[in-house]
């Protein structure tokens, strides 16, 4: 009897151990196969894009002459040919600058010039006939631009097409040899003229550049011709600022349609060097 209660004590006892092995191995392969299992992704914030537009603001002098015509009303169209110290010696005030937005494919171009000067010459076959002229003038271009993919190193080529609006204001006085008064006229015009052009950029090195501009309208729509153009040389001081040196031109011919003898003509030539500083951002 007692031998029998021995034998199955000892058999109980080994089932105890079995049941222990096998429960140790199985808790001892959760870590493993835990291990087995691949990381999962930490939660990531979405990062904003950087903006490809580039930014550059300038405010430049235009030490400018001018060549042409003038005729207001009833009187006849004079000469005015004034140098650019002669401008300098009569202007009256004037304020320039540009801003130049672009995305490696697309380009925004503004301009604005606003001056105001005055001028005083003899003309006439003896030059006795005594003229004095004040001019003032406003200036506005917007253009849009596309980059073309010329696939040459370090030179930038655009096609744009935009507007210019000019305003044109003339107060002249014309006092003729041997009469004791003048006559004067006074008249303000304004128009927008369509253009197409080119913008182009050399890259010559991290510091020095070379920038252009050119274009053509008016197309009878505002003046029957008008055209600009700019070339500069410029250096980069820090990544942020630059300064150029450059000439401008702007030549504009306009008269009032549908007009004869009082009609308002304005044939002329601005032409002269420039200076900018400008603000990369």
């Amino acid at each position: 009897m007692a031998d029998h209660h021995d034998r199955a004590r000892r058999a109980a006892g080994r089932r105890g151990i079995m049941r222990g092995a096998v429960a140790s191995m199985m808790l001892a392969g959760v870590p493993a196969r835990a291990a087995d299992l691949p990381p999962q992704p930490k939660p990531t914030l979405p990062v904003e894009a950087a903006s490809d537009w580039h930014f550059q603001a300038t405010i430049y002098g235009w030490l400018t002459a001018i060549d042409g015509d003038v005729g207001i009303r009833s009187l006849p169209a004079v000469p005015i040919h004034a140098s650019v110290v002669e401008v300098l010696e009569n202007l009256d005030g004037a304020v320039m600058g540009s801003f130049l937005a672009s995305n490696g494919r697309w380009l925004v171009l503004t301009d604005l010039v606003l001056a105001k000067l005055s001028h005083s010459a003899r003309i006439g076959p003896t030059g006795r006939t005594s003229l004095d002229a004040d001019l003032s003038q406003a200036i506005a271009t917007a253009a849009v631009g596309a980059w073309l993919p010329l696939g040459i190193p370090d030179v930038d080529l655009a096609i744009t097409g935009g507007l210019r609006y000019m305003r044109l204001s003339a107060d002249m006085s014309l006092t003729p040899a041997g009469l004791p008064f003048a006559v004067s006229r006074s008249q303000s015009r304004s128009w927008v003229d369509p253009t197409v052009g080119l913008a182009a950029r050399w890259t010559i090195n991290a510091r020095w550049f070379v920038n252009a501009v050119a274009d053509i309208g008016g197309f009878g729509v505002g003046s029957k011709l008008s055209s600009n153009g700019y070339a500069g040389l410029g250096y980069m001081w820090t990544p942020s600022i630059s300064t150029a040196i450059g000439y401008r031109y702007l030549y504009e011919d306009y008269e009032e349609a549908g007009a004869k003898g009082g009609a308002f003509r304005y044939n002329a030539t601005m032409h002269g060097p420039t200076f900018s500083l400008a603000w990369h951002f």
